[in-house]
């Protein structure tokens, strides 16, 4: 296997993270799978000393809302912000995927924020928890067909539309709401829009009741004649037929290997927990044999860990190129497809590796058998994906390979 040392500078923040995972998000990983919508507060501590990181420059990008795509000048950039936080990631969530998408200020809204604001936006949102709002009830995968529409009206953008699976939607201090500036011009004319919780003509409907990351609240949200200031656009308000969809789309490239980070370090804590189960049942990892001269179960193991490891190696390549102001949009489909269908078959074979331990409550494999589901879907689901990818790899456009 290829193992690549983690960059000198980060490793005490990645240890620190391991140390909140195993002390903090493990042991209260059950408790908040049993309480779903009760808020985690141990996460309140949490968040305030990632903040802390952030801000001394002692956490080189901590959590999602760290990753900033390093303009091109910059050439002397190597590991940066983004690398750090999916290393950050994978080991917070080899803790709990569910607790780190409800930790204040590190939503997926932030990692839009920080990836696209401008300078002064970003001194203006600064301290602001942030979800996404995507998807909605007729638009899932394809996020090109949003309905959700912005209509200028003097200082402010006037939004309606209903919005589902917003994840920390209730408990965030502002969404970002995706909406379309005008539905004849298609993909083009969509934008995002910082909007905050407190705005009149913003309500939360409901919260769902999930399979997993039951730890985390996911809300559906209505707009109705919601205005939003002009200066909370994020990026252009200019529609470029031209460009078309890559503007706001821009956004996944940072998002999409933090979510593939999420599935890497869960998948690891599954493989680490079976590898023990395996070895107290007498079945031990032998490298040296070949694996046909093994039990089946740890020539399965091995089969497992190594899709793991080019899983990984993908998420910190599609990170390292945003850090080095490289275009990544190939690298971040292909690292959220292999991690996210890499983890639901890593934790799955798991459980059925450890046969009752596995299916029963008494270790957490099953739970990590449901969390890892939606790690394949949200962000954009396997399919979309691998129909990015293709187009990518053909030099086809949307219109030409749908």
């Amino acid at each position: 296997m290829i193992n690549l040392e983690t960059p000198r500078k980060f490793r005490a923040f990645v240890n620190q993270a391991h140390q909140v995972a195993a002390e903090m998000l493990r042991p209260n990983s059950r408790r908040y799978d049993l309480a779903e919508h009760e808020y985690p507060i141990e996460l309140d501590m949490l968040a305030a000393m990632v903040d802390g990181l952030g801000a001394s420059g002692n956490g080189s990008g901590a959590g999602a809302s760290g990753v900033r795509r390093a303009a091109a000048a910059e050439a002397g950039v190597v590991n940066g912000s983004n690398l750090s936080s999916v290393l950050s990631i994978m080991e917070m969530c080899w803790g709990d995927v569910g607790l780190l998408l409800s930790m204040p200020r590190q939503g997926l809204g932030n990692s839009a924020i920080a990836s696209v604001a401008s300078d002064e936006q970003l001194r203006r949102f600064d301290g602001l928890w942030a979800a996404m709002a995507i998807t909605e009830p007729e638009c899932g995968s394809d996020s090109a067909s949003i309905r959700t529409t912005a209509r200028l009206d003097g200082d402010a953008y006037v939004l309606n539309g209903e919005k589902i699976f917003v994840t920390a939607g209730d408990r965030a201090d502002a969404v970002v709401v995706w909406a379309t500036l005008d539905k004849t011009l298609g993909r083009a004319a969509i934008k995002s829009f910082v909007v905050l919780k407190d705005t009149p003509g913003l309500t939360v409907e409901r919260l769902e009741h999930k399979l997993g990351i039951r730890a985390s609240d996911t809300a559906t949200i209505r707009l109705e004649n919601c205005r939003v200031p002009t200066e909370n656009l994020l990026g252009s308000a200019e529609i470029n037929t031209e460009m078309g969809f890559a503007g706001v789309m821009q956004t996944f490239d940072n998002t999409r290997p933090l979510v593939a980070a999420m599935a890497v370090g869960c998948a690891r804590a599954a493989l680490e927990l079976t590898r023990d189960l395996l070895s107290e049942a007498g079945i031990e990892i032998d490298y040296d044999r070949p694996l046909h001269h093994q039990p089946a179960a740890a020539a399965t193991y091995q089969t497992l860990e190594a899709d793991w490891e080019a899983a990984y190696l993908l998420t910190l390549q599609a990170a390292w190129l945003a850090d080095n102001g490289h275009p990544n949009s190939l690298q971040a489909s292909i690292a959220k497809a292999k991690a996210g269908r890499t983890a639901n078959t890593i934790t799955l074979t798991c459980v059925e590796l450890t046969s009752s331990l596995g299916y029963s409550e008494h270790h957490l494999l099953e739970k990590w058998s449901r969390d890892t589901k939606i790690l394949d879907i949200f962000e954009g689901t396997q399919q979309i994906q691998q129909l990015i990818v293709a187009r990518r790899l053909l030099g086809k456009t949307s219109a030409e390979l749908k």
